[in-house]
């Protein structure tokens, strides 16, 4: 007997809000959507890192599925629970960041540093590519670092929302 509404797109904050007002340490990190599709990927890892401890989910205007319904039931509710971050364009947010202190990281399956071996003593952002492209090459070119995932070689690789959990909680094990 309980019906309510809710505006999706108020619950995304402006990036110009959320980086003059984030508490940076060491034990800060972010995720950043990079052009995913699917929202059950953009669900599934909003889930992950409400789940790891990650302080914001920075999700671009353009070229990525937003938030929606479907988003929202994926996440478990976690959408409610984790800052969601509107942004314009990735290379001038990963350039704010960047001056914030933040080390940039881009997963990636030729990622030449394996998440076992990082040591994640900094502030981090981590971005997650589209679905089938990967990190877009200007993407790339920002970012400080590419990880990747060590896996058994009949693997060719990961479900995006799959790598991100990983990730994330490869980070959270070395952040406690």
């Amino acid at each position: 007997g309980v019906i309510g509404r809710v505006s999706l797109e108020r619950l995304l904050l402006p990036f110009s809000e959320f980086i003059k007002n984030i508490e940076v340490n060491s034990n800060t990190s972010l995720v950043l959507l990079g052009g995913l599709q699917d929202p059950q990927n953009v669900g599934g890892i909003i889930r992950s890192a409400a789940a790891f401890g990650v302080s914001g989910v920075i999700i671009p205007e353009h070229n990525q599925a937003g938030i929606t319904g479907a988003v929202v039931k994926v996440s478990a509710g976690m959408v409610f629970r984790i800052p969601l971050i509107k942004i314009g364009n990735i290379d001038e947010a990963i350039r704010a960041l960047k001056e914030k202190g933040f080390k940039i990281y881009g997963l990636a399956g030729e990622g030449s540093r394996s998440i076992v071996d990082e040591k994640f003593e900094t502030p981090s952002v981590f971005i997650f590519g589209n679905e089938s492209k990967g990190l877009d090459p200007m993407t790339r070119e920002a970012c400080d670092s590419l990880l990747s995932i060590p896996m058994d070689p009949r693997c060719e690789s990961l479900n995006v929302a799959a790598s991100a959990a990983i990730t994330l909680y490869a980070w959270s094990q070395k952040n406690k």
